[in-house]
């Protein structure tokens, strides 16, 4: 049985802590499933946003591996990728998805953001129209080092924002970190520029589930918890919104008092 070892709230945000990323990402998994179970109960169809990263790898194999989930009944969707990049490439978030989660469970469908669009702002828009055919009743998030949600890195990230899908300039700090986490070879290989789901978008979910483990996250977390509600921390907004909940293992939770 996991235990959670410390459960809190910081504003309307439920934080919860386990003793390693394996327990919590099998916990998230049977949270996960449970709720998914009770939206297919309700409704014909669920959908569902996606988030990439390593900080969802473990999660997303718990989540698959659980079953009793009717995935021909949920359509899914994700929350950013890459400006120009093919599908096929190495660090698109399009492969990642397919590989780790469409080609396992077969969803009635996935949209996807298609990096290599002709025309991105037309992209923007079509993928702005999916989006809001239909409720979001699940999104599920990672934080990035510098505090982003998807790619709205601190410059760009617009609490009231009137897009729900944009084109952002990325941060040296979130091309550093694609670098760091194995991605991308270099920095100058990091594209500059990238499609995100808006902050709003994100919040419009009935309900979010936000993973953030290992230490190198640590300091982003402290900020997005400690410091004042502003776009300067990304992941701040999430302390207003009371159908979100952030999952941290003790190392990501180690500068929390």
């Amino acid at each position: 049985m996991v235990a959670v070892t410390k459960f809190f709230r910081v504003d309307d945000l439920l934080v919860q802590i386990y003793n390693s990323e394996v327990e919590m990402a099998q916990e998230v998994a049977k949270i996960t499933q449970k709720y998914l179970q009770e939206v297919l109960q309700r409704q014909d169809t669920a959908a569902v946003l996606l988030a990439t990263g390593n900080s969802q790898l473990k999660f997303l194999d718990a989540l698959i591996e659980l079953g009793g989930i009717n995935w021909s009944r949920i359509i899914l969707f994700h929350l950013d990728e890459y400006l120009g990049i093919t599908a096929n490439h190495p660090a698109s978030f399009r492969r990642y998805l397919q590989e780790r989660v469409e080609k396992r469970v077969y969803p009635q469908q996935f949209h996807y953001i298609e990096g290599d669009a002709l025309q991105p702002v037309a992209e923007c828009d079509r993928y702005t129209k999916l989006l809001q055919a239909q409720p979001i009743d699940l999104c599920c998030l990672g934080v990035g080092e510098n505090g982003h949600l998807a790619f709205n890195d601190p410059a760009v990230a617009n609490f009231q924002d009137p897009y729900a899908v944009k084109l952002v300039k990325l941060d040296l700090a979130n091309r550093q970190q694609q670098v760091n986490t194995g991605h991308f070879p270099s920095i100058d290989s990091v594209p500059q520029y990238a499609f995100t789901v808006t902050l709003p978008l994100i919040c419009s979910a009935t309900k979010i589930i936000c993973l953030a483990p290992e230490e190198r996250k640590a300091q982003a977390v402290k900020q997005m918890l400690r410091e004042s509600i502003s776009s300067k921390y990304p992941a701040s907004i999430l302390r207003q919104q009371s159908q979100a909940t952030l999952f941290l293992d003790i190392n990501s939770a180690s500068l929390l008092s």
